[in-house]
This record gives structure tokens, C-alpha cells and sequence, in this order.
């Protein structure tokens, strides 16, 4: 999807259209941009930019605080009409997910598949924009690496066909952080070994284990477009947390401890939806260097009510002494999620 966020706004507030609309904490609080419209990204604005940052980049700009029940609503409401095309379908995050369409073309030569899916493409984009009023970008590939550069290539609105035959060349100029996988750290060892471009990658004569260890020959596979990673259709979640960044650095006891309370009945509430327990509760803290810290303990017996992730979080804050110097942010979250058994009462006759 296009600039999600944003564009959810400017479609239920039509005075926003054209306006360089940015979501996320105002310029005058601590936080970071969650999306920005296209208007706004003329200006340099991007996600999780300080908001205080895109408030002297963009001084005109609409700033809106989060409304995160309603994109999620229409998340669900854009994967209805994906699903409803009939294959595979993995959500990648609320506006984001790939569609695998190779079975609908048994027998069919690769390349001419991938010519087959463009009016398909096409008839998909057509379709969320009259139902849904807002505009998405498709890439089409053999595999996901190529799908999503192409998704990301010609937004907004943007439909990018990647032949095979044409993929190391597409590839060659892009950035290697374009790449899936690398990051900030890798950028800077590939850049400082001269490969700035994924065209260095693919010319580059060395061992790439050398400077990334055993990811190496991953990231010369990804340099020529070559991905064998299968789509996954489960929707099983990993973890579920929540977080506060405080818009003034505290170690006010009694605020901590309300903060924590609201997370845990947070958290709690969204292991109810999905009837889940959790085994493990983690603790974050942020503290005004930007120093971030996480504790975490595991326990057989399983948690379920608010109280307990609680009492388990304020234990590890005490236990390690986290709480020694104001915070910035304050966090926590469970793991190890396993689905609810019910326990069925028998009763004699």
C-alpha cells in the first residue's frame, strides 16, 4: 500500500488531499513519524524520522496522531480483497504482503506466466482503488526478493514487471542496502570494501564471507536476483508487547508502575483475543543516552491475566535495577506463545 497511514487520512478527511499530511507525535514532543504522505516526502520526511526532525524539514506539514484501530480495520479490509483473488496470500505487516500466483499457471513457461499476471496485477490496483479509495504498488517476479524491489521501484500507484532474463541488470545500479537482509552495520562494511552498488556485488571476484561470514554466498545469491525463499501461509505470531515514550525523562515510581499496569492489561487483552498464553515476559527500558536495555524470564507454569505479567515485570525491573536513572521509554512484552488449553470440567452422574 501506498504511504498507508497517511493515505487512510487523507481519504476520510478530503481536506488533507494534497497536503503534506505526517503521522506520528507532533514536532513539539518526542517521537518518531510513523508515515508520511508524498506531499510531505518531498520535503526529506520519512518513517520513524524524529517527528522534531520533519517539523524543521516540512514546517507546513499536517501533523495527525495515529489512529491505529482504523488502519488495522482496513488492513483487513485490503487482505479480504487479496484473498479474494484466489492464491496464496503471506502478510508481511499491516499494508505489505506477497501473493504467489505460480499455481494458477500449471505447466506454464515462467516468463509467459509473468506476462500473464500483469492484467491480473492491474485488475487487483483497479479493484482496491474502487472499493477502498486508496492506491497500491505491485511488483511481479519469480521470486520475493524481486517482487519487492519491484513493489518499491515506481510508487505511488506503480506496477514493475522483473523478467528473469532482465534481474541482474534491474539490480545492478540499486544500493546494496536495497538488498533484503542488509542493514545498517552491513552497509557500512560493503561500503567500506568499495561495494556501494548490488552491480559491485555481482562483479565482486572475492569471497563475500570474508566481510559478512556465512551469509556470504545468501547475499551473492540476492545480488543476482536469485531467492528460493518459499512464502510462508501461517499467521502465527512470536510475540506481543507494548511500549511508552515518556515526553519527559522519569523514574517517578508511581507513573512506572501505572504505565506498566496499562501495558499488561494491553497485552493481556490481545492474548484473550487470540487465546493464547505466554512463557516468557520481557522488560524494556530506554534511557535519555539512548541506551536501551531488555530483561527476560522464562517460566514453565504459563501467564495469562494481567496481574501476573505485571508482577513478573516489575520483578525484573527490581531484580536487575533498571530504574537507577530517569527513563525515556519503558516496555514490555511476552514470548513464547502457545494456543489456550480449556480445561473441560467432568462431573459424575
Amino acid at each position: 500500500m501506498d504511504a498507508f497511514f497517511a493515505s487512510v487520512e487523507q481519504r476520510d478527511r478530503p481536506e488533507l488531499r494534497g497536503q503534506p499530511v505526517i503521522v506520528g507525535s507532533p514536532p513539539d514532543r518526542r517521537g518518531v513519524v510513523s508515515a508520511a504522505s508524498y506531499e510531505a516526502r518531498k520535503f526529506g520526511v520519512r518513517s520513524a524520522m524524529p517527528s522534531r526532525t520533519a517539523g524543521r524539514l516540512c514546517p507546513h506539514g499536517v501533523f495527525l496522531r495515529p489512529r491505529m484501530d482504523a488502519y488495522r480495520d482496513e488492513s483487513r479490509a485490503v487482505m479480504a480483497l487479496l484473498a479474494a483473488t484466489g492464491p496464496h496470500v503471506q502478510p508481511v505487516s499491516v499494508d505489505e504482503a506477497y501473493l504467489d500466483w505460480s499455481a494458477d499457471h500449471p505447466g506454464t513457461d515462467p516468463e509467459a506466466a509473468l506476462l500473464q499476471a500483469v492484467p491480473r496485477a492491474r485488475a487487483l490496483q483497479t479493484r482496491i482503488h474502487r472499493e477502498r479509495g486508496l492506491t497500491a504498488s505491485i511488483g511481479i517476479a519469480s521470486n520475493k526478493l524481486l517482487a519487492k524491489l519491484g513493489s518499491d521501484f515506481n510508487k505511488p500507484n506503480g506496477l514493475t514487471l522483473i523478467p528473469d532474463r532482465d534481474r541482474a541488470a534491474f539490480l545492478r545500479p540499486l544500493p546494496v542496502r536495497a538488498l533484503h537482509g542488509v542493514g545498517a552495520v552491513t552497509e557500512q562494511v560493503l561500503v567500506a570494501a568499495g561495494l556501494r552498488t548490488i552491480g559491485d556485488l555481482q562483479d565482486h571476484p572475492g569471497d563475500l564471507r570474508a566481510l559478512v561470514g556465512s551469509w556470504g554466498p545468501t547475499l551473492r545469491q540476492f545480488a543476482h536476483g536469485e531467492d528460493d525463499r518459499a512464502l510462508e501461509y501461517g499467521d502465527d505470531i512470536k510475540s506481543i508487547s507494548s511500549e511508552n515514550t515518556f515526553g519527559t525523562d522519569t523514574e517517578d515510581r508511581p507513573l512506572l508502575r501505572a504505565c506498566l499496569r496499562e501495558q499488561a492489561e494491553e497485552i493481556a487483552g490481545k492474548l484473550a483475543r487470540r487465546s493464547l498464553v505466554a512463557r516468557t515476559v520481557q522488560v524494556k527500558v530506554r534511557y535519555s543516552d539512548f541506551t536501551t536495555l531488555t530483561r527476560q524470564f522464562s517460566r514453565d507454569e504459563p501467564v495469562t491475566e494481567a496481574r501476573e505479567i505485571y508482577r513478573l515485570a516489575c520483578w525484573l525491573l527490581a531484580r536487575d535495577k533498571l530504574v537507577h536513572r530517569p527513563l525515556r521509554l519503558l516496555g514490555m512484552g511476552v514470548s513464547g506463545l502457545q494456543e489456550q488449553k480449556i480445561r473441560q470440567l467432568i462431573l459424575p452422574w
